[in-house]
């Protein structure tokens, strides 16, 4: 018997859009490592790190929720093929100045927004299409798999960025990215895209709608309780991988593919597993044990005296944090009507587009004043001991879950 987690599969239209995606991602990993490496080597301070990365992720909170909103309105074939052109001459812009070794780290964090601001108005007419292309029961599975083909590409990437740029540069790197986005549009073009057009609405009463639902949806409330703390405090870390290779194990750019291989290599064990994990022990279950998990992890890893103790320890990390990622992703769309779908994803959008930057200044800041070391240890504890303070008082006020929708994947567990 085929496991649950591959299930989706079947489907030729998710296959499709599956494989575009991953080439797709593996040269936007291309990408992010290069300039990871272009950063840190040429700045050496954790701040310019975390402002370059913290751009990328601000469109989530302004542009994130706009594009999930209008994801139910739209025609998502027309919003991918557009968006993921325009990112593809962005990218090719990019190779060119990077190129040419006039890149500044202002410069890229100017760009680094543009593009997040495309992916993310496009990205959710991706993300809501995932229950269109497989049945309801195995959105779980499909929603792990989309997590995976992201994570194979950071597995893969960085390992072709590091012979890119030892054959013609962080120029080739960059170049290979711009070609990538081509293998979404092909398969967008060739992969059947059920159209459900939600009810037209105001953009801001759009949104409003979102809002309204996850404060009144009990499974929502207590899913962005743990969303909230886990990309405030732990998920910045992301950022900081290219600076602990550079600067705190003093590698390069090699260095700095082991990492975010290391990290990736974990994050997709987690997708591929997710749907099996989730209908054996529920989504609560594993939502609160993958979040308890990073926070030891975290003080691990930044404990870690080498790069190659370092590197398992970040697969750790990239494992737990995989786990619960993808877990808010499958309880907001589980618990959503299928004509909600996008207005509901754009709260999840606008918690991370929000936090993730922040809370990446802070700790960019403060490691500069400090250690990049002890502001990971730190992350790591304070996760940790505000995730203990939730427990008890979800325990002193918790009801239980209405919504017999959820049984069926195990999430009300």
């Amino acid at each position: 018997m085929a496991s649950p987690s591959l299930a989706p599969f079947k489907s030729r239209d998710f296959s499709l859009m599956w494989a575009g995606a991953l080439v797709s991602n593996i040269g936007t990993w291309m990408e992010t490592v290069a300039l990871g490496y272009y950063v840190a080597d040429t700045t050496g301070k954790a701040s310019w790190s975390a402002i370059v990365t913290a751009a990328g992720f601000l469109p989530g909170a302004i542009v994130g929720p706009v594009g999930s909103a209008m994801a139910d309105r739209l025609r998502r074939r027309r919003v991918l093929i557009a968006t993921n052109s325009i990112s593809a001459v962005i990218a090719a812009c990019l190779a060119v100045w990077v190129g040419n070794g006039n890149a500044t780290p202002l410069g890229l964090a100017i760009i680094s927004f543009g593009a997040g601001s495309v992916m993310m108005f496009g990205f959710p007419s991706f993300q809501t299409s995932l229950p269109d292309l497989v049945p309801r029961e195995h959105l779980v599975a499909a929603i792990g798999l989309s997590n995976a083909q992201w994570n194979l590409g950071r597995i893969i990437g960085p390992a072709m960025a590091a012979l890119a740029i030892a054959v013609g540069g962080i120029g080739l790197a960059l170049w290979c990215n711009a070609i990538s986005f081509l293998a979404v549009i092909v398969a967008v073009t060739l992969a059947h895209l059920p159209q459900r057009i939600g009810e037209r609405r105001p953009i801001f009463a759009a949104l409003a709608d979102g809002v309204r639902f996850a404060r009144d949806t009990s499974a929502m409330r207590r899913m962005l309780a743990v969303m909230i703390v886990v990309i405030a405090l732990g998920s910045p870390f992301i950022a900081f991988v290219p600076q602990m290779a550079t600067n705190v194990f003093g590698g390069g750019s090699t260095a700095t593919s082991v990492l975010v291989t290391a990290q990736g290599v974990g994050a997709v064990v987690a997708a591929f597993t997710l749907g099996s994990v989730t209908l054996r022990l529920g989504g609560w279950r594993v939502l609160a044990a993958s979040s308890a998990t990073l926070a030891a992890a975290l003080v691990l890893y930044g404990l870690a005296p080498t790069l190659w103790l370092a590197a398992p320890a970040l697969t750790f990390v990239g494992l737990s944090y995989g786990y619960a990622f993808t877990s808010f992703a499958g309880i907001a769309q589980h618990a959503a009507p299928d004509e909600m779908r996008g207005r509901v994803l754009a709260v999840n959008s606008f918690v991370l587009g929000i936090l993730y930057p922040v809370g990446a200044l802070v700790q960019g800041a403060i490691a500069d004043a400090t250690s990049l070391r002890t502001v990971t240890i730190g992350s790591g504890m304070a996760l940790a001991s505000v995730l203990a303070l939730l427990t008890v008082l979800d325990r002193r006020r918790r009801t239980p879950i209405a919504g017999g929708d959820l049984i069926s994947v195990g999430l009300d567990r």
